[in-house]
Order: structure tokens, then C-alpha cells, then sequence
């Protein structure tokens, strides 16, 4: 499904096809979205459902689609105003637009309209008139704080430091961290958030002490931590158990994360790009045996300027987060590196 089939005059037109249609069949009656109390309509349209309901705010139109399962917002133009996952918490909102660009790594630039954020709770159908969602929604609407994507760029090459009251850096370009010993390759995971700070942490179930050699560090997975957990504000656990938080390693946040997950890991290359929204977490088959495992991960940014689906992720041959080529094209679509090996993606 492409997320854009239902933007702009297109839209429109899928609300009057749905009219025709339901008239011609003499079955049911249309209710304006407007009116106070509407009938639902629903269309089955292949794997796509659409629904109209209640707005919540004057103007505004909800339609429900699947794969996976979410409602998108409408404007009184048909104009995409954001998108809610079932069982995620993160909303995607339009708002104005930005250019985010690696030149020592890539040519490539990336021009969103996107704003990634974290919801107080998961998403789930009907929310829209519930009023923890109204009132998050409106201030979400018209925040220009640093979302989910300008967050994860604050991390890359030249990324300047930012610091707390307490005047510890918790922001600026990151260090992959030393590799394993039992890893030479890097991919195992070292460089957790609480270690790029330099303090210690008490998660629900663990207790954490940061690697002094590991300060102003993050690997693939506390790269996603840092900027999902300590930033943004989702929980977090210490271990790679399923529960309330995003695990430690990659293979864990695949396999038992929370969220959604957006395709089945089938030990085979990923091809459903048309699920994708910006701020997905992505995983990856790094080893040297190919097959489910996963031992990489990154964070989908879009479609950039030149017509490549990118991600961003820590690794070494970039010594940090990095959306550029170097070590293998940040691109999905294609038969470089990363692309062979993406195995499956999550919406949190």
C-alpha cells in the first residue's frame, strides 16, 4: 500500500467512489462526516479497508486502511494530516519541511515532510475521540521541538554537543565504540545510550554501569535506545526479554519488541517498502551466514532525492550514526549490502 494513494484530490475522489458505489447498491445510506452522529461507511477495496468516521476536530476525517492496520487523517482537502499504527505509539504528522544531508558520506539528501513522535499510548481504532488523544494531538499538531528524525541526526559526523544542567553531553556526533572481543567485526553490541553519557542506569530489570572506553558511544541498538528510549521518552529495558520496553539487543527488538511489526522475518530479503513510514526501526542480517538471524539495525528515514528508500544506523566503518554510503549504501531498494540483507521492521 502506498501511504500517498489516499493525499490530496485522490482522496476525494475515494470518498465519492465509495458514495456511488454504496447508492448503486441500493443497500446503504451516506452521512456526511460532519454531521454529529454518521454511520460508519465501509469499502473493501483488495486488502485495503476504508472507513469514515467522527471527527474530532472540525475539518478533519479519519479513514481506516490496512497493512498494517492504522487510520489516517484528513484535512477538508483531502490532504494527509497524520498517520496512527494500531498498537504503536508513534504518530506520524505532517508538518513543514525539511532537508537532512550527510555530504562527507553521500550526495544523497532526504526531504521530509514527516514529524515522527511518541504518543502517550498505543494507538488503537476509535482513539480519536478518546480524550488523552485529543488533547495530545492538538499541541502535537503545531510542535517544532526535535522529533524522532532530527533527533537521530543529532548523532551523525560534525553533530555539535549539547548538554544538560548538570552539564553532561547528551547530544553530538557519536563514536561506534571498541569493538568485541568476541566480535572483531563490531557487530556485537557494546555501546549502550547510558554509556555515551557516562552515567549508570537502573533499568526495571537490570542494573547498568557505563564502559569509561565507551563514552560519547553508540552501537546499532543503543543508537535506536538513545534516540527512542532517553530522548524521546519510550521505556526501556535492560535485558533482551519480551516486556513493557525496547530491548537491549536488535535480535530482541525484532523478535519480541513492542510496537508493530510491519512484516514477518522470513530469513529472506524484505520487499514490503510500501509499509514503511519514517522513524520504523529496520533490521538486518549482518553475519556471515545468511538466514533469520539478526545482527544489524537502523532507523527508516524515506524516499530521498534520489528516488532511494534510506536508513540511518550506527556502525563502524563510519565510526557512529551514519545515513551515508560508506561501507555499503544506506538504501533499501536495490542489491547493495544493506538491501540484501534487511529481514523484517518494526513500528514502536
Amino acid at each position: 500500500m502506498d501511504y500517498r494513494t489516499y493525499s490530496g484530490s485522490q482522496a476525494v475522489l475515494m470518498v465519492v467512489a465509495v458514495f456511488t458505489l454504496l447508492i448503486g447498491g441500493g443497500t446503504f445510506t451516506y452521512v456526511a462526516a460532519r454531521q454529529a452522529t454518521p454511520t460508519p461507511i465501509e469499502l473493501s477495496i483488495g486488502a485495503q479497508v476504508v472507513q469514515a468516521a467522527t471527527p474530532v476536530a472540525a475539518g478533519l476525517r479519519y479513514v481506516r486502511l490496512t497493512e498494517p492496520d492504522r487510520t489516517q487523517v484528513l484535512d477538508d482537502q483531502g490532504e494527509t494530516v497524520a498517520i496512527m499504527t494500531d498498537g504503536s505509539r508513534t504518530v506520524h504528522l505532517i508538518g513543514p519541511k525539511r532537508t537532512f544531508a550527510e555530504p562527507r558520506f553521500t550526495k544523497a539528501k532526504l526531504h521530509t515532510e514527516f514529524w515522527v513522535r511518541l504518543a502517550p499510548r498505543p494507538w488503537r481504532d476509535g482513539a480519536e475521540t478518546e480524550k488523552w488523544f485529543v488533547d495530545w494531538f492538538a499541541k502535537a499538531r503545531d510542535d517544532r521541538s526535535p522529533d524522532v528524525l532530527a533527533v537521530a541526526r543529532e548523532y551523525t559526523y560534525l553533530g555539535k554537543p549539547k548538554k544538560d544542567r548538570e552539564g553532561r553531553q547528551y547530544s553530538g556526533d557519536a563514536a561506534f565504540g571498541p569493538l568485541s572481543d568476541i566480535d572483531p567485526d563490531g557487530r556485537a553490541e557494546n555501546s549502550d545510550f547510558y554509556d555515551y553519557l557516562g552515567i549508570s542506569w537502573s533499568f526495571p530489570d537490570k542494573q547498568e554501569k557505563p564502559h569509561p572506553d565507551h563514552y560519547l558511544s553508540l552501537d546499532c541498538s543503543g543508537f535506536l535506545r538513545m534516540v527512542y528510549g532517553y530522548r524521546m521518552g519510550f521505556p526501556l529495558l535492560g535485558t533482551n526479554n519480551a516486556g513493557p520496553g525496547l530491548p537491549r539487543r536488535s535480535t530482541a527488538m525484532a523478535a519480541v519488541g513492542p510496537g508493530t511489526l510491519l512484516m514477518p522475518n522470513t530469513g529472506k530479503r524484505a520487499r514490503e517498502l510500501d509499509r514503511l513510514l519514517p522513524g520504523d526501526l529496520l533490521f538486518f542480517n549482518a553475519g556471515p551466514v545468511q538466514g533469520a538471524n539478526i545482527e544489524h539495525s537502523g532507523i527508516y528515514l524515506g524516499v530521498d532525492d534520489r528516488g532511494h528508500h534510506r536508513f540511518i544506523s550506527s556502525r563502524t566503518t563510519a565510526n557512529g550514526p551514519t545515513m551515508g554510503d560508506l561501507g555499503g549504501e544506506s538504501i533499501l531498494d536495490g542489491t547493495g549490502y544493506w538491501a540484501l540483507r534487511w529481514r523484517t521492521a518494526r513500528r514502536v
